[in-house]
């Protein structure tokens, strides 16, 4: 039987770029990669990196309690944070096994400063981004980066990268200690 992959959200993108990096880092296993809806505990709009960094842990402990019989639990949350330059937009992936935690953080990049504006004054980034660019649940598509890039980076892409990086300490588990989970 494969080992059973939780995915904290139902969210496509997710899922895909869930199913891209396990694939990719374990080329001879083949992984069942379940979709659980599990909330992520923060503001829908994560307005900081240790409330995103959070975000994805909540939803990895929820995965967990919700669906005890997996093998791995996964947790991504998306999140802005405003500095001196503007707003930038990035993600934290959270992964745990019994046993073992990998945790990585997305590239982040600026925002245009008219999608800026609505985030801050209230609302999710995929809304900004559907309002600013004419689209609907881009948060479920190419994401924010993939309407400023023309798709040469979309979200699942993104994300891919950071589970890869978040799976290292899986792949090397001789290199990192085991870290308690439950």
């Amino acid at each position: 039987m494969s080992p059973l992959v939780v995915v904290a959200s139902t969210n496509p993108v997710k899922i895909e770029a869930v199913e891209r990096a396990f694939a990719r880092m374990f080329p001879h296993a083949k992984f069942t990669v379940e979709p659980l809806k599990a909330d992520s505990g923060v503001s829908s709009q994560p307005l900081s990196d240790e409330e995103t960094l959070q975000g994805a842990h909540n939803r990895v402990s929820r995965a967990r309690k919700a669906r005890p019989d997996g093998d791995y639990w996964v947790g991504i949350e998306g999140g802005v944070a405003d500095s001196s330059g503007g707003m930038t937009a990035f993600a934290w992936m959270e992964i745990q096994s019994r046993g073992q935690v990998g945790r990585a953080r997305t590239a982040s990049f600026y925002l245009p400063e008219k999608v800026a504006a609505y985030v801050r004054a209230g609302m999710e980034l995929g809304k900004a981004d559907d309002l600013v660019f004419g689209q609907s649940d881009s948060k479920r598509k190419n994401g924010a980066v993939g309407l400023l890039t023309g798709n040469t980076i979309t979200r699942t892409g993104l994300y891919e990268h950071a589970l890869v990086m978040a799976l290292i300490p899986f792949r090397q588990p001789s290199l990192y200690p085991e870290e308690r989970t439950d």
